[in-house]
């Protein structure tokens, strides 16, 4: 399995004081080898991975046993115990494309209280790039963007699996956020029940990335 962009948040100043002598890459394999034995001590898992999560990121997921919960909740636990893994770092400058996901409600079936066509939020969001001539893949999480011509939107940056004009197939996950990150009121639950969505799955074959990938962009 190969894991880009996976994992966003590595470094705190924290463990960085903890761990001067280790390298990014070597911070990011004590991740993985944490998340690929994880059943063997949850607890250590989460102490380790928690330690080295950026400040930014542990003031929106912590306190630790908040993050722990989130760590086993979907779609983080899709990599829990893995038994292989390899990855790539890449930068900005290097990726190829942009991927995409544009969640809105419906105009005409909207949840009562909901603006019509808006943005839905707090949602999880994956993609799996798989070059079809090679089988390579690329997994990645969409965050929260924002511009000014698509407005909210879940993306990615990334480096396709191959070459530009190579064919591709596209995966989509839709989670619906778990209680940890969304409560739903009592007049929600009557009339909605006990989530925001039902969680839904998008497949695209024989998808041409080059004339995107050849495109500039800001």
């Amino acid at each position: 399995m190969c894991i880009r962009d996976r994992i966003s948040c590595t470094g705190g100043e924290s463990a960085i004081e903890e761990s001067k002598s280790l390298n990014s890459e070597e911070v990011l394999n004590l991740i993985l080898e944490s998340y690929k034995n994880f059943s063997d001590n949850p607890e250590e898992a989460v102490d380790l991975i928690w330690s080295f999560a950026h400040e930014d990121n542990k003031e929106i997921t912590g306190p630790k046993e908040r993050f722990g919960q989130m760590l086993v909740s979907e779609p983080y636990d899709s990599i829990i115990d893995l038994k292989e893994y390899s990855y790539e770092v890449t930068y900005e400058n290097e990726t190829n494309v942009h991927i995409e996901a544009r969640v809105n409600w419906d105009i005409k079936n909207t949840p009562e209280g909901s603006p019509k066509g808006g943005f839905v939020a707090y949602l999880h969001i994956t993609s799996k790039v798989t070059n079809q001539k090679t089988g390579l893949s690329t997994f990645i999480d969409l965050i929260p963007h924002i511009n000014l011509i698509d407005n909210y939107h879940y993306a990615r940056n990334i480096s396709l699996p191959g070459k530009k004009d190579d064919l591709y197939t596209v995966e989509f996950n839709v989670i619906p956020p778990t209680n940890i990150e969304l409560s739903l009121h009592k007049d929600w639950l009557d009339k909605y029940g006990n989530q925001l969505m039902t969680k839904q799955y998008f497949l695209y074959e024989n998808v041409n990335f080059e004339e995107i990938a050849n495109a500039s962009r800001k």
